[in-house]
Order: C-alpha cells, then structure tokens, then sequence
C-alpha cells in the first residue's frame, strides 16, 4: 500500500490549486485522484466549445436536480466537470471574484482570515491579468485572465448603451472598487485557449516528481482510524485500490462530491446514514445541506441586424469562424458567449447590487433535448439578455440515495422557495424588459420573442420564470464553513470538525454564496486553503 503526504480528491478549480501549491516546495509527496479523465480535448480547450460539453458523458457528470416546484415542476441539467480541471474544464469562463461585502460578511460569521481585504492578496497572486496591474488586479500569477473589451460583438455596444440608458453606471472593472453597473467581462483564457484550473496550475506540477496524477480514479471511501482519516479507497479500471496519507486526506470534489463522499464514508446526517446502513464515523446534520445555487434566465430579442447567429449557423460561416480560431486563436470560438454583463439592483434601497446580467449576442430558441447548440444558434437574427440572482434565499440540499458511489446523490435545490427570491426576480425580469426598450435596443428590436409580448402580468411573468429558470450552474456551501460544529461542516482552517486529518477544500465550502460567478472564489479557496495546510504543518 502507497503512502502519500497528501492525497487530494478531485481536480477541479480548487483541487488542482491545492495540488500546485502542496507539493511546490518539493517537500510533500501528493496524490491527486480525479474521476473523469484527461483534458486534451478540442472543445475543452476551444472557449465556445463549451457548448459541446454541456451534455457529453465523456466530461460531465450530467447531474439531474429532483423535479422542483419551483421550477414548475421541471427537474433541471446541473452539469459538473468530470476530468482534469473539472467545472473550470467546461465553464463559460467568466472570471469574477464576488463583492468585498461577501468576504467580510464569510469572516464576520467567525471566520476569521476570510474577509476581503486579508484574501485580495492571494486574488492578485494567482492572477496575471491582461488589463494590467493595479490597486485591485494582479500580474504575473499563474491564472491568465483576458480583456475583451476589444473583441466582443458589436451589438454589445449597444446593450451596454442602453442598460446605461436605464440608470446603470458603466463599470470597467467588476473585480475593481464595486461591482455595481454594467460593462465587459473578463475571461479566463489565454492565447484563445480555455484556462482551466488545470492548465493554471495542475499541469505545472504535474512535471514535479512529488506529485501524481491519476485518472479515472473514482474515490469510494475515506479510510478512518478512529477519528482519523488515514487516506482513501477508489475504484480504476474496475480495481479497487487503497492509498495512505500520512498527513492529510483533502476533499476538493465540489459542491456535489464532496458532501457525497463524506456521507459514503460515514460523515452526515446520523438519520441518513443509519437507513442506508452506513456506520456512523461522526454524525453532522450539515454535510449536504444549506446548499445555495444561483438561478437565471433568458429573454431573447428577434432583431433588425446581423448577430453571431448568421455567422455560426451557414456552414461557410463555422468554416470562416474555424479558420479564424485555427490560424489566429481569434474570433467568435476564443470568447465566453457572455459578452458583457453587469449587476444591478431591484431595489434602489438595497445597500448592493443583487442580481447579475449577462448579455449574449446570439439566440438558442429551438434547441432539441440534450443539446445547448451554442454552435449551431437560430435561423435569424436574435440575441438575449440574461439575468441571475445573487444571494438567493432559498435552500436545499444534497444527499446520497444509497450506499453505492456510482448512484448520483439526490440534488434538491428548491429553486425560487421563498417569497423575497420571487420577488427580486419578479423586479428583475422587468428592468430587463426596461434595458430592451431604451432607444439604444430599442430601435434594433424587431420583437420580443420569449417570453413573448403577450406575457405582461405579475402572475404571468411569475409563471414564465418558474417554468424557464435553471441553474447558472453556481451550487455551493453544502460543506459550508463556521465555527459552530452544531451548524457548519468545517473550521475556518477547512478542518472538518470532530474529525483530523481531514479537510474540505472546494465550493462546498462557502459560508454563502458570493455576487457572481463562483469560479474565480473556488480557485481562491484553493490558494487560501493549501496556504492554511502549509502552515499547520508541523
């Protein structure tokens, strides 16, 4: 049996940072299992390719939430990376930190080195962006991040005109001073390829001797003597295989995998485990609950000129767009289908934004089930404007099926569950009608065409949003962390309570959610976190 210092779990956004930075100094040995495989595929690496991915088994997990009422009784896709660099493998790569309220609020919760001003530092260290250094920003670090001011469609131009038009300011920067108006995101790309957690940082170590990698690797168990975990049992090419960890075992599956594995192992809901006939190692209520997911919609415009549509439907039009990429790692495959964004509002009273925008110059009105044709859009001119809640109060939960690790666990987000959720979404989708009607959109609208101009009532709109709402794909705090073991998963050092050598590195984490995309926290959980495994070192 091998024995490792470190043994990780999961390669994802965190895990793949936990594993650079562990074995950097040279001194720690660290054992990486991954359950999907590798990440050298086009459409990984092919920013727009991500649409190809949406739905291939092959890289995605392809989780199903319970049918939601809340949804309107739809059980909704949560797609999951399931290969090197995981979700960072297969995101739409928009790159936002969250708001400096979100961190401060983490560490006044009693989680002390969490706030914003202690965690920019790392921000800016993991960073190398391409707008340059500043009091915010960071060069220099391993994680590209590109500018597109200069390459998004110029349709953008005029929703950032228009949403301005509506009283929203234009904000160059929403990793900056504020989050709050609207404006172009930034990517994590580099040289039009993807930047995943894995090329960032997995690959670099990778070529370190301490380190190794292995794919296809499903973790089953935890190994525990008495109340400590001394390392992991995982399943590979049909084998079952068990590794030591003489220091710590770390758990950076995610918000999905993560609460899975402990309650595989023993750690959970006492309740939960005793009727699947698991012995209880250490009963904690917590472990897959309190999850949090940000959900959104589209409303999708039919208009009076040209937009990605007529570009990447022809066939000489993904052959130009193709050879574009190819010669010049350019053009419409090197970005994010988000164009541009923003945050905003819905109520002036509120001290923050709190709901996000995202602006897509190109329209998927007819997809067939199990496709996101984000490479194959519709037959005339359309684009959407999108919008997703921030800091949602609803609150569900993850939990196994059975004591077997290839059953997916039940998901049960419980979508749009409280009143203020419907509420601030009922606001929301408004003042996305009032962007499209200023003069700036206005004049290039032809028609609404979902929801539709029909679709005018409170009861209406309410209805419309419950039947097309998903998940934007953010689901985190189901390992949540506090300093309360009676309601929190993990310390502020990421050690799960009641347990040692055992931590949880990764999403699951979140104490809440953040303002915006998760990705760019995850792989700041993971520098943080490594950062405190490194110091309780002895």
């Amino acid at each position: 049996m091998q024995t490792y210092d470190f043994i990780i779990v999961g390669s994802g956004s965190a895990g793949s940072v936990v594993a650079e930075r562990l074995s950097a100094s040279g001194r720690y040995s660290v054992l990486v299992l991954e359950a999907g495989g590798t990440d050298w595929r086009f459409y990984v690496q092919m920013p727009l390719g991500y649409g190809k991915t949406f739905f291939d088994p092959a890289v995605n997990w392809n989780y199903k939430a319970e049918p939601d009422t809340g949804l309107a009784g739809n059980a909704d896709h949560w797609p999951r990376g399931k290969l090197l660099g995981g979700s960072s493998s297969i995101n739409a790569m928009v790159y936002i930190r969250g708001a400096r309220e979100d961190f401060d609020a983490w560490a006044a919760t009693g989680n002390p080195g969490w706030s914003y001003d202690e965690l920019l530092p790392a921000f800016k260290a993991l960073e190398d962006n391409e707008a340059g250094a500043d009091q915010w920003r960071g060069v220099g670090g391993p994680l590209h991040i590109t500018d597109c001011s200069n390459a998004v469609h110029p349709l953008t131009k005029r929703y950032l005109a228009a949403a301005q038009q509506a009283g929203l300011p234009f904000n160059p920067d929403f990793n900056g001073p504020t989050q709050e108006g609207v404006g172009v995101y930034q990517i994590t790309t580099r040289n039009g390829r993807r930047m995943s957690a894995a090329r960032a940082f997995l690959r670099p170590a990778m070529k370190r001797g301490n380190v190794r990698v292995e794919t296809n690797a499903l973790a089953t168990k935890i190994l525990f003597e008495g109340k400590r975990a001394v390392g992991v049992e995982y399943e590979q090419n049909g084998e079952r295989k068990i590794v030591r960890a003489g220091r710590e075992v770390i758990l950076s599956g995610g918000s999905i995998n993560s609460p899975q594995l402990l309650q595989l192992s023993g750690v959970g809901p006492a309740a939960l485990l005793g009727n699947l006939d698991i012995p209880v190692v250490h009963a904690n209520d917590n472990v897959g609950a309190n999850l949090q997911d940000h959900v959104g919609i589209n409303y999708t415009f039919r208009g009076k000129l040209p937009t990605l549509n007529q570009i990447l439907r022809p066939w000489w039009g993904k052959l130009l767009v193709g050879m574009q990429y190819i010669l010049a790692r350019s053009g419409p495959l090197s970005l994010s289908m988000n164009n541009a964004g923003g945050f905003f509002r819905t109520d002036p009273s509120m001290a923050r934004p709190n709901m996000q925008l995202y602006f897509q110059a190109f329209s998927t009105v007819i997809p067939r089930s199990g496709e996101r044709p984000i490479l194959t859009p519709d037959p005339w001119p359309g684009f959407s404007i999108g919008l997703s809640n921030c800091r949602p109060s609803s609150r569900g939960e993850i939990m196994i099926r059975s004591s077997n690790p290839r059953d997916y666990p039940k998901i049960t987000a419980n979508a749009y569950s409280t009143n203020a959720d419907v509420d601030e979404m009922l606001a929301a989708v408004k003042f996305v009608r009032k962007i499209a009607a200023m003069p700036a959109m206005a004049e290039i609208i032809e028609e609404e065409v979902l929801p539709g101009p029909s679709i005018t009532s409170d009861a209406d709109l309410i209805q419309d949003f419950r039947k097309r709402s998903g998940t934007v794909y953010h689901p985190v705090s189901t390992c949540r962390m506090g300093p309360d073991a009676s309601r929190a998963v993990v310390d502020q050092r990421l050690r799960v309570h009641g347990l040692d050598g055992l931590r949880v590195i990764d999403a699951s984490i979140f104490p809440d959610n953040i303002t915006g995309n998760t990705n760019a926290a995850s792989i700041l959980t993971g520098w943080k976190g490594a950062e405190l495994v490194l110091e309780d070192q002895k």
